[in-house]
């Protein structure tokens, strides 16, 4: 997969069919609109190109908005491949270029700098200065500048718009389960393993800590059902997100209990993906409390792994031409 940093109208490409977004997350509606991108490429031995922007719109735009993302630059790259996207262009997103108005952002990148044959759209996608430009404006603009534009309507779950948006919110409140059906998969966040203060260890419940990146969505404090996923293996896990209030108010980390299996993981790159929420965080009276606490939520964690996750039957519509 080729990688482009702005726009070089001087590189040739053959038939470019092109999506815009910034895809975050790649849930269950990115990978329908990818599809169709990848899917019309191939008809015609072209290009599955698609155009983001570095950085995000909203911190040039609304700077003050604390962002927070449900994947990895990384982790966005390798779903791209993943679909078959043959070409990825990070076009820089200045005030200069946010500035444009909706005929300059089309004549300017997508006809004279990427040469777009074929664009696919979401239905209620905006652009341009201010975000004036919409989808009836894009159908005008392509066929004055040579190219198809197909608005392509939402993927639903359950009657429920699938959206980065409702997935971070879903995240958010602890609706692992709903977030999982949403994305295609659990949600997770990778990290370097910490030293600890072992008090995991004095429980008899061992735990890998890591610090929680501040600019993912993260679940709320409490307690959760979770795969491990180190070393090209899927542990079985029991996850805590907090402060660790029962021995005073310390860093919030995320500290995870391997089950079954004693595992020297510090220092080693891990992966701990979502299952579902067992309980919120609270003061115990005692160590011993705790310790009885925890063994309760790893039983209600077996539960929850003998459970199998099932995908939704989806609701889409065959994108409009």
């Amino acid at each position: 997969m080729k990688i482009s940093r702005g726009l070089i109208p001087s590189i040739p490409r053959s038939y470019a069919v092109v999506t815009i977004g910034n895809f975050d997350g790649h849930h269950h509606g990115h990978r329908a609109l990818l599809g169709q991108v990848v899917e019309t490429a191939r008809r015609h031995k072209g290009t599955a190109l698609v155009l983001t922007f570095d950085p995000h719109p909203v911190k040039i735009l609304a700077p003050q908005v604390n962002l927070q993302f449900l994947t990895t630059p990384e982790e966005k790259l390798a779903h791209f491949e993943a679909a078959g996207i043959d070409e990825v262009v990070f076009l820089e997103f200045t005030p200069a270029f946010a500035g444009l108005s909706p005929v300059q952002f089309v004549k300017q990148t997508l006809s004279e700098g990427i040469g777009t044959r074929e664009l696919f759209v979401g239905e209620h996608f905006a652009f341009g200065k201010g975000r004036a430009g919409r989808i009836a404006d894009l159908l005008t603009f392509g066929a004055q500048f040579g190219f198809r534009v197909h608005p392509m309507a939402p993927v639903s779950i359950d009657g429920e718009v699938v959206s980065s948006t409702r997935i971070r919110q879903l995240i958010q409140a602890g609706d692992l389960r709903k977030a999982i059906r949403f994305l295609g998969r659990p949600y997770g966040i990778e990290g370097t393993v910490i030293p600890g203060a072992h008090r995991g260890a004095e429980l008899g419940w061992p735990t890998a800590n890591l610090r929680l990146p501040t600019s993912r969505v993260i679940p709320p404090d409490g307690v959760y059902a979770a795969q491990t996923v180190w070393n090209h293996r899927v542990l079985n896990s029991v996850v805590y997100i907090g402060t660790r209030p029962t021995f005073g108010v310390g860093e919030r980390l995320l500290e995870v209990s391997v089950l079954d299996e004693r595992l020297d993981l510090y220092g080693e790159s891990i992966r701990v993906q979502f299952i579902s929420f067992i309980r919120e965080d609270k003061i115990f009276a005692s160590a011993d409390d705790l310790t009885r606490q925890i063994a309760l939520d790893v039983e209600a964690a077996r539960i929850q792994f003998c459970e199998a996750v099932t995908p939704s039957p989806l609701t889409t519509t065959v994108p409009r031409s």
